[in-house]
């Protein structure tokens, strides 16, 4: 019998997902898919009983959005939200605003999947003169975190990620959880699967085969020790989410009219 459970997503599809750009800390709203893929996570939640108490966010539209839909079709719209910069997805760097398939043509799909899987391999930073650097960095929600803006990322691997995000899950949900809280984390594809890596023990080299569909909530079951006492389970039709898995993989690759 599982002590504490937890429902973890990477939000619904945002409007540079569906365009296969590297969206990372751009601000985008949930593409109309994205929302839909929202509201049904809520529909199947509702329908599996799941009463939440908190809620945990980055500070990213997208993924405050898709927990607002969540909960709106729950009924459970009450339920407070926390957000933090740290749950952000993984700063991609001068990556950001790039076509995946694009750079699959000119740099090959191994190297594209390195730069979006690997856990120890950084992209190069963003510079001054990126069209979105001052778009990230002006921005408002990042004078309220808990750095210096001067201190925030210009870009990370996933091992830069979980960096960033244990000091938050220790101090901030882990004490949420260990209170006897059922807790929904909506984040995103990589802060995802860095803490899935945490709290899963994943090998830095069994991590890059780690994929994570956008709106599909997964569920952990974990110990007094918050050691997990199966797999994540992917909550829905599987054979849709292998579909969707099989989908998020394809954005790496080169289209076939220009193989």
């Amino acid at each position: 019998m599982a002590k504490y459970r937890l429902v973890l997503l990477r939000h619904g599809e945002g409007a540079w997902t569906k365009e296969n750009r590297f969206c990372s800390w751009v601000d985008q709203k949930l593409s109309s898919d994205g929302i839909k893929e929202a509201q049904n996570c809520g529909k199947h939640l509702k329908a599996l009983g799941f009463e939440f108490d908190l809620v945990f966010t980055s500070v990213l539209s997208r993924s405050i959005q898709t927990a607002w839909l969540i909960l709106q079709e729950m009924g459970q719209e009450w339920v407070p939200i926390q957000s933090s910069w740290r749950l952000n997805e993984r700063h991609y760097g001068a990556l950001i605003g790039l076509n995946r398939a694009e750079m699959a043509l000119n740099h090959g799909e191994e190297q594209v999947k390195i730069w979006r899987r690997s856990y120890d391999v950084t992209p190069p930073p963003i510079s001054e003169s990126h069209p979105y650097y001052k778009e990230i960095y002006n921005d408002r929600r990042y004078k309220c975190s808990d750095v210096p803006q001067e201190n925030l990322p210009k870009a990370e691997s996933l091992k830069d990620v979980l960096d960033r995000l244990l000091p938050y899950w220790n101090e901030k949900i882990v004490p949420e959880l260990k209170s006897g809280k059922m807790i929904l984390i909506s984040a995103h594809g990589n802060s995802s699967r860095a803490l899935l890596k945490h709290v899963e023990g994943i090998s830095d080299e069994d991590i890059i085969n780690v994929t994570l569909p956008t709106g599909v909530p997964i569920l952990l079951e974990l110990d007094e020790n918050l050691h997990p006492l199966g797999p994540h389970q992917f909550l829905g039709d599987q054979e849709a989410i292998q579909a969707a898995i099989k989908k998020v993989e394809d954005q790496g690759k080169v289209k076939s009219a220009e193989k």
